[in-house]
């Protein structure tokens, strides 16, 4: 029999948003995939996928006794969702709705409907409560902008010009703007006098869209920088959509900084953040608020990924510094938590953490920077590694086990392998004859799959196949063995892999819909100009938005 899991607390949407306007502690999780969820939901709303919670509640839920507020649009996830959080410890899980949540069938709403049936305010698109506050900056502050045409005259004019891609290098290399330089958003004021040493340089800062070059733009105005300074209107996408031709596989990034740059740098970001409201915080304090079991406190090192692999403060993880500020519902899901940043302090620089901590405190986080970092400091080493939950223990096959299984397998044989990676990655790459499915989708994906007397289970690096091997076992009744390592355990001795989503014998190897990923308009080479303009159209927008749901707490820093 299985066993009746415990009626679940609910919490009404007017309860969030009070909390929020309060300034309280509170996590509101969407637990769809990212595509429904970019269709609408709250502002605060952070997406955390029902078939990714042992993997990602850990580090981006750090506190087991923060409010947890769960809800779907009426997939059913949310509730199976809930209790995987209560099996992980956390103890103040609720449901979205206005009814306890026994009797939400017919005696009140649920979810995103009593968000919506109580007059909240709901949004696309993805990092949205980053990319309003871009939008209330430039209209707060006028942040100066030229258009593509004018910025093209400046280029092929032979003008003193410079001009700055904010972005991650990845989304740099993807497309550019010609001549431009990659010097992610954190990087801007540090480098940015040895990347344009005359005062007289004309500055332009760029990204896909519009967030991260108003922001780039707007810090180095803050800043005090003596060069005129302007953002590339619309970025990538106003180049397009202009019918000028962007880059493809650009490889300029910044250099080493100078000395002679780093004192000014070092001077004006410091005082940004001191005017801005963070906190100076050194070891000491730190072990204060870590000491602190009633406040959720993320930890992040704001250094490229590479500084951070050479050495870092154990306990912190990786956020550059201009993806922080673009992604802050990605790197702190509790609304109302502390956050500490360090970039190794007067060690390297002491310019990227109190610089993003500048904009975090106006976005209304309660923030500080590390003013005492040394080397001896940054004693751990390599990648970043989330924490995530303790790993089941499940039969493993190794990839030449697996190898010899699906060679002994006939067509419409006794072992069917899926693949529960990523759909993007599944059509790059797969093993050949693996069907690729969503967790959460995992009941669906088996009534749909071919018959089969055994399973094995792969993804990226085999970690969430570990955690899906029990449901596949109960749901099946059969064997299941898990990929030791994943496909990339697969690829790293050289095996062969399958691409697109189409079998060998025909038909699709997708048994469940492709919508762990929202398409963003603004990425690749191959976006639709409709879809171009009615993002900027969305983003124009915003301002309003933010007005009418009340709940932000933003607070665009005055001209100094």
């Amino acid at each position: 029999m299985t066993a009746t899991l415990p009626p679940l607390p609910t919490i009404s949407p007017q309860a969030v948003q009070e909390a929020l306007r309060a300034g309280h502690e509170i996590a509101l999780i969407d637990v769809r995939e990212e595509h429904p969820f970019a269709q609408a939901h709250p502002l605060f709303a952070v997406q955390l996928s029902a078939g990714r919670i042992e993997l990602d509640a850990p580090w981006r839920l750090p506190r087991r006794d923060v409010p947890i507020a769960v809800y779907d649009d009426g997939e059913g996830l949310a509730g199976p969702a809930a209790h995987t959080l209560r099996s992980l410890g956390y103890t103040q899980v609720h449901l979205l709705g206005t009814a306890p949540a026994h009797l939400l069938n017919g005696a009140g709403h649920s979810g995103l409907a009593a968000w919506r049936n109580s007059g909240g305010e709901l949004f696309r698109d993805v990092n949205v409560p980053s990319k309003a506050f871009g939008e209330l900056v430039e209209h707060e502050r006028h942040t100066p902008s030229l258009p593509a045409e004018a910025v093209k005259a400046l280029i092929e004019g032979g003008a003193d010009v410079v001009v700055l891609d904010a972005r991650r290098f990845d989304e740099y290399q993807t497309m550019s703007i010609p001549s431009g330089t990659s010097v992610p958003g954190a990087e801007l004021l540090l480098h940015l006098r040895d990347l344009a040493p005359s005062p007289a340089t004309q500055v332009i800062v760029n990204c896909a869209g519009r967030t991260r070059s108003i922001i780039g733009t707007q810090s180095l105005v803050n800043a005090g920088i003596p060069n005129p300074v302007a953002a590339l209107r619309n970025g990538t996408i106003g180049w397009t959509l202009a019918g000028f031709t962007l880059d493809r596989g650009a490889q300029r990034r910044f250099g080493p900084v100078t000395q002679a740059s780093l004192a000014p740098a070092r001077q004006a970001a410091q005082a940004l953040a001191d005017r801005a409201g963070a906190t100076r915080l050194d070891t000491a304090g730190l072990a204060a608020w870590a000491a602190d079991t009633t406040r959720t406190l993320y930890r992040w090192d704001v250094r490229t990924p590479e500084e951070y692999a050479a050495g870092h403060r154990p306990g912190f993880g990786s956020a550059p510094g201009g993806q922080l500020v673009q992604e802050t519902d990605v790197c702190a899901a509790v609304r109302g938590a502390r956050i500490v940043l360090a970039d190794g302090g007067p060690a390297t620089d002491g310019v990227r953490a109190a610089m993003t901590a500048h904009w975090l405190a106006q976005l209304g986080w309660q923030v500080a920077w590390l003013t005492d970092e040394a080397p001896a400091d940054t004693l751990a080493t390599g990648p970043w590694q989330p924490a995530c939950g303790a790993w089941p223990a499940v039969p493993v096959v190794t990839p030449s086990e697996l190898a010899k299984l699906l060679s002994d397998t006939q067509p419409g044989g006794d072992l069917l392998l899926l693949d529960l990676g990523t759909s993007a990655g599944y059509v790059k790459g797969h093993i050949p004859g693996a069907r690729w499915a969503l967790r959460a989708q995992l009941a669906a994906a088996v009534a749909a799959a071919p018959m089969a007397a055994r399973w094995a289970i792969t993804c990226g690096n085999g970690v969430l196949s570990r955690f899906a091997a029990g449901d596949l076992a109960r749901l099946t009744g059969q064997p299941v063995a898990v990929l030791d390592g994943g496909t990339a355990a697969w690829v790293a001795e050289g095996r062969p892999l399958a691409s697109g989503d189409i079998q060998p014998s025909g038909g699709t190897g997708l048994l469940s819909p492709r919508i762990d990923r929202y398409r963003r308009p603004y990425e690749g080479t191959d976006a639709p100009r409709e879809a171009m303009q009615a993002y900027l159209d969305w983003e124009f927008g915003l301002v309003a938005q933010l007005a009418r749901d009340g709940t932000h707490g933003f607070r665009v820093l005055p001209a100094g």
